[in-house]
C-alpha cells in the first residue's frame, strides 16, 4: 500500500494492484480500515466512493487533492510503471 502523504490524519494512497483510472484511496485512522474514500484524480477529482468520511473530510479531500494533482499522477507512474498525463 504505498502511501503517497498524510494530511490533518487523512492517508492518501493507492493499492499495490490497483487499476486505471487514475484514483487515490483516502483511509482515515489506522489498523483496520472503517472510514475511507475513493476519488478519481484525472482528468478531474470526482469522488467515486464514501465510507464514513465525514463532508469537511471530503472537501479537504478533495482540495489536497487537486492541489497535489502532478505528485499523485507522478507516484502512481512510477510505482505502475505507467506514462499517464494530466
Amino acid at each position: 500500500m504505498p502511501t503517497i502523504f498524510i494530511f490533518f490524519g487523512l492517508r492518501f494512497m493507492f493499492y499495490s494492484n490497483d487499476h486505471e483510472p487514475i484514483h487515490v484511496h483516502v483511509v482515515k485512522g489506522k489498523g483496520c480500515v472503517k472510514e475511507y474514500a475513493v476519488f478519481q484524480v484525472i482528468p478531474e477529482t470526482i469522488l467515486l466512493e464514501n465510507h464514513g468520511l465525514k463532508s469537511n473530510e471530503l472537501k479537504m479531500s478533495e482540495m489536497v487533492i487537486e492541489e497535489n494533482r502532478e505528485i499523485i499522477v507522478d507516484n502512481w507512474n512510477r510505482f505502475f510503471n505507467t506514462n499517464a498525463q494530466i
